[in-house]
């Protein structure tokens, strides 16, 4: 008897720890590969929206290149990004949804930082089943507070824009290496708000679902 129990408390711990490892509170990224991937031309000219995804994970590689190359920082003396923003406000963020937990990307350290554990991504999803197959999909936060007291149509519109311009980054990322993704405004806004505790400031803009092609 006590040995069963003994066994039965072991594959708990066990399950614990295998749940715990499943969703670390920060993901250090490997470093970017700046050196990958095709011409922009190139990229242009492959570039399509694919909302097929192929089973498994986004590798270590791949994954720290598409962070940087949607919003890194291209210029550490100064902090600037890949994407230019708005007076330089730099207000859009990355939360990466994967199945085991939502991070938020932080450029400056090139790490992830847990946010909510489990799989949110039928949040992203907003009723659209193919983005839940994606192993992961990036969503694109304004935090408009970051323009001060410009008014509130002009501090939107360029939330809006600058968030297009990080979406595209990546678009033409997967489109360089041969990953698949589409750009979607629709989403859940309400729930990631929620599970992203987010301020009434932040805004949730654009997503990309993001994964190796099906079919290809």
């Amino acid at each position: 008897m006590r040995r069963v129990l003994f066994l039965a408390f072991s594959l708990i711990l066990l399950s614990c720890n295998s749940l715990h490892s499943a969703a670390p509170e920060t993901i250090d990224l490997v470093k970017p590969d700046k050196s990958r991937g095709s011409s922009v031309l190139k990229a242009m000219n492959d570039r399509e929206s694919l909302r097929e995804y192929a089973p498994g994970k986004i590798n270590d590689q791949d994954l720290s290149d598409l962070l940087w190359a949607a919003n890194g920082i291209n210029r550490p003396e100064s902090g600037k990004r890949t994407a230019p923003s708005a007076m330089n406000k730099q207000e859009i963020d990355l939360y990466v949804v994967f199945p085991e937990g939502t991070y938020l990307y932080q450029p400056q350290s090139h790490s992830l930082k847990l946010i909510a554990k489990g799989d949110h991504r039928n949040l992203v999803a907003g009723g659209q089943d193919f983005v839940k197959t994606a192993p992961l999909s990036i969503v694109m936060v304004a935090d408009l507070s970051k323009f001060g007291n410009i008014p509130d149509d002009h501090a939107q519109l360029a939330g809006s824009l600058d968030a297009g311009i990080v979406s595209q980054n990546i678009n033409l990322f997967c489109s360089s290496i041969g990953l698949a993704t589409v750009p979607r405004i629709t989403m859940d806004i309400p729930g990631l708000k929620k599970i992203l505790n987010l301020s009434d400031n932040q805004k949730p803009m654009i997503n990309n679902p993001i994964g190796y092609p099906k079919n290809k």
